[in-house]
């Protein structure tokens, strides 16, 4: 009789495994040294953690490769890293990318009430650059003239349309502003062009027009965004050549123009065959800068970045329990979780988004081919392949066996799409969510955030 091969062995044949993330001990995962089974254990499930040291780690690591690929290249400009809060909004997350000496990035009126909250415990510096993205509503617009006023002077506003620079009337002193670029969408996009900023053509006539001769205002920075994000792609590098042609003419008409700002994020470990070279991609990056640059006769700019899933998409993951297993028709087997796949990891049902999903326990049992289904009676609510292969297979499961499964580097958006706090699918409460420091007397520190939605909260947002 063949020998049935354990679910570890399946592992360690479809990728190089363990991982510096990853690893198995005596037939349970580990991620980030961090003992899983136990908590799922201690804590229940469907339960969501955040390991904030990995915020930091990651902030630290572009840091110091775009220092590196400054410091190779003779580049004679600076470099800024801006957290993007929109991708998540906690404090907790917020104050651990602050620890780390970061800029602020907004996209609405409510990032405010952050930053006031934030100042009022001290987390955050007058100093601090905040760029102010998106689609300014007059009530976003007084909130940043606001700030101005208050003491933030390196706040900056990124005109989004060329209408905008009238709403901010006269400012008491001179404000700092960028442009925005709109960016051509990649060919196999709906759209031609990116709803957002303002068209290259459009950009220099626009300068010389309404800025140049303005005592109000300063034009600092030119703002480059790709949806897609930062990938070695011809793509990528047509329109980033295309935002570098735009900053050089406008440096030399505008002395004041010291900044470019690479927004769209650098992509995040999705997979186990994940394998991106930061280090190459940020040097070439810094290298077509100063090529550039030094071709056309202009100073290098200083370079920012507005990163939010690589800030945080990796320290989060989301814990369920597998409560019965389905057998539908031939050949489907169906493990049925105790929580919402659409509720929890809400990417996974709007934008069909694979996160790497592995089991906590059982690496020493045999697998087979399955489908995750979701607690609630919407069809939609399923898992049924990676991002690797159009399968998923996990450790079979005996009666009164238990298996805790777990989607990772999940930290990015699933809190603020699902409504945590709020109402959801099927009245499902939010999981509780625990958070982990760093280790201190050799073992790891564990601090409650939420405890599971209760009964009484939801009735009193549904208004009983």
């Amino acid at each position: 009789m063949a020998k049935r091969q354990k679910y570890r062995e399946l592992i360690s044949q479809s990728f190089d495994f363990p991982q510096r993330d990853f690893k198995e001990e005596k037939g349970t995962l580990q991620w980030n040294d961090l003992p899983l089974m136990e908590i799922a254990e201690k804590y229940g499930t469907p339960l969501r953690i955040t390991y904030l040291p990995k915020i930091g780690q990651q902030i630290q690591k572009a840091r110091r490769l775009f220092n590196a690929a400054i410091a190779n290249n003779d580049y004679r400009g600076d470099y800024h890293y801006c957290y993007c809060t929109k991708s998540s909004h906690f404090s907790f997350v917020v104050e651990e990318a602050l620890k780390n000496k970061v800029h602020i990035e907004t996209s609405s009126a409510f990032d405010f009430e952050l930053i006031k909250r934030l100042e009022e415990k001290k987390k955050i510096k007058k100093e601090n650059f905040i760029v102010c993205n998106g689609f300014k509503p007059q009530k976003y617009i007084d909130k940043i003239l606001e700030a101005y006023n208050n003491g933030y002077k390196n706040i900056i506003p990124v005109l989004d349309n060329m209408d905008e620079l009238e709403k901010y009337g006269t400012p008491s002193g001179t404000l700092n502003i960028g442009i925005r670029i709109a960016a051509e969408e990649e060919p196999k996009y709906e759209f031609y062009t990116s709803r957002l900023g303002v068209r290259y053509n459009d950009i220099v006539p626009f300068y010389q027009q309404k800025i140049q001769n303005n005592p109000n205002f300063k034009l600092k920075m030119l703002h480059f965004f790709i949806d897609t994000g930062i990938k070695d792609v011809n793509y990528y590098w047509t329109e980033f050549h295309k935002a570098l042609d735009v900053y050089c003419d406008l440096k030399k008409i505008c002395p004041e123009l010291s900044a470019i700002n690479l927004g769209g994020g650098m992509p995040i470990k999705h997979s186990l065959t994940f394998d991106f070279d930061y280090e190459y991609m940020i040097n070439e990056i810094v290298t077509q800068l100063k090529n550039t640059c030094n071709a056309e006769g202009v100073d290098e700019p200083d370079i920012f970045t507005e990163f939010g899933s690589y800030t945080v998409g990796e320290s989060g993951c989301v814990i369920f329990s597998v409560l019965g297993v389905k057998n539908q028709n031939d050949r489907e087997t169906w493990y049925m979780l105790d929580g919402s796949l659409m509720n929890n990891l809400p990417d996974i049902w709007g934008l069909s988004q694979r996160f790497i999903m592995l089991p906590i326990n059982k690496w020493d049992d045999e697998y087979k081919h399955v489908n995750l289904g979701g607690i609630t009676c919407d069809v939609g609510d399923y898992y049924n392949s990676d991002a690797h292969i159009n399968q998923v297979y996990l450790p079979k499961i005996k009666p009164g066996e238990k298996l805790y499964i777990g989607f990772f580097n999940t930290g990015a958006y699933q809190d603020t799409l699902s409504g945590y706090g709020g109402i959801k699918h099927c009245l499902l409460p939010s999981p509780p969510h625990i958070l982990v420091d760093e280790k201190k007397k050799n073992e790891f520190t564990y601090r409650v955030f939420a405890e599971e939605q209760s009964a009484d909260s939801m009735m009193k947002i549904l208004g009983y």
